[in-house]
C-alpha cells in the first residue's frame, strides 16, 4: 500500500497521524501489530514529535541552524545537499505498534513528514505486520 502527501512550501512539517490511523482502522487483516512507514524520497523525513502551536516552525529553525555552511560538492545541485543531509539525519522510516486498531503513541506524539525540498508530492510505502 502507498499513500501520497502533498507539501506546499520549501520547508514544511505535515502531521500525517490521522492518515495512518485511518489505514489501521480500515485494515481488515489484523487488529494488532506494527505499521512500517517508508518514505520513497531523499529530501524529506519521517519522525514523531510534539506539535504544540508554533513548534513546527521551531523545529524547522533548529534544523536550518545545524546545517553547516560549506561549499558542497553534490553534482546534481550543491545547494540541494542540505536537504539530503537533513533527511539522512532524521531518517525516512518509522515502525509504530498498534493494538485494537489504535496506534500506540505517547500523549503528545504525532507522526510527521518533514519536507526539505518542496513543494512536492511525497510517497510513503506502508506495510502492516501482524502480531
Amino acid at each position: 500500500m502507498e499513500i501520497q502527501v502533498q507539501t506546499n512550501s520549501k520547508r514544511q512539517i505535515i502531521d500525517i497521524t490521522n492518515k495512518i490511523e485511518d489505514i489501521i482502522k480500515k485494515n481488515q487483516r489484523t487488529t494488532s501489530g506494527i505499521i512500517n512507514l517508508f518514505l520513497l524520497h531523499t529530501t524529506c523525513a519521517l519522525t514523531t514529535a510534539d506539535l504544540d502551536p508554533g513548534t513546527d516552525f521551531d523545529y524547522l529553525d533548529i534544523l536550518e541552524k545545524i546545517v553547516p555552511k560549506l561549499n558542497f560538492r553534490h553534482p546534481h545541485n550543491p545547494s540541494h545537499l542540505p536537504d539530503h543531509f537533513l533527511s539522512l539525519l532524521i531518517g525516512t522510516s518509522l515502525n509504530i505498534p498498534f493494538e485494537n486498531k489504535n496506534l500506540i503513541l505517547g500523549s503528545w506524539q504525532r507522526i510527521i513528514l518533514i519536507e526539505f525540498n518542496g513543494p512536492n508530492t511525497r510517497k510513503i510505502k506502508i506495510t502492516i505486520l501482524n502480531k
